[in-house]
């Protein structure tokens, strides 16, 4: 199984920075896309940012030039480093990892979801 686990949420004043990390553990072949959704209270999970296994990065709108995601391969981690931070940025923020795992011959490729952590921005 996969389990990813994220750390590093909690309550900032606008104008601050977080920086969140998640690492996948389990038994895997590799990791594809990696990428950070939220979930504000009442509307439904958006993506923020995603990140492909060569690097290649994609944000949303809202958080374009605040928001830098990054990963290191070689701990199965991706992290979110948020700056300028405002209360629109208050949510749960998931990790999410496309993984493709090896079992008898063949190839398969799954999502999984963090738990998520809280990002709570104060104005």
């Amino acid at each position: 199984q996969v389990q990813l686990v994220e750390s590093g949420g909690g309550l900032v004043q606008a104008g601050g920075s977080l920086r969140l990390s998640c690492a996948a553990s389990g038994s895997f072949f590799k990791i594809n896309t990696m990428g950070w959704y939220r979930q504000a209270p009442g509307k439904p999970r958006e993506l923020v940012a995603t990140i492909t296994s060569g690097g290649r990065t994609n944000f949303a709108d809202s958080v374009q030039g605040r928001f830098t995601i990054s990963r290191d391969n070689a701990k199965n981690s991706v992290y979110l480093q948020m700056n300028s931070l405002n209360p629109e940025d208050t949510g749960v923020y998931y990790c999410n990892a496309d993984v493709v795992r090896y079992s008898g011959g063949y190839y398969y490729t799954g999502d999984y979801w963090g738990q998520g952590t809280q990002v709570t921005v104060s104005s």
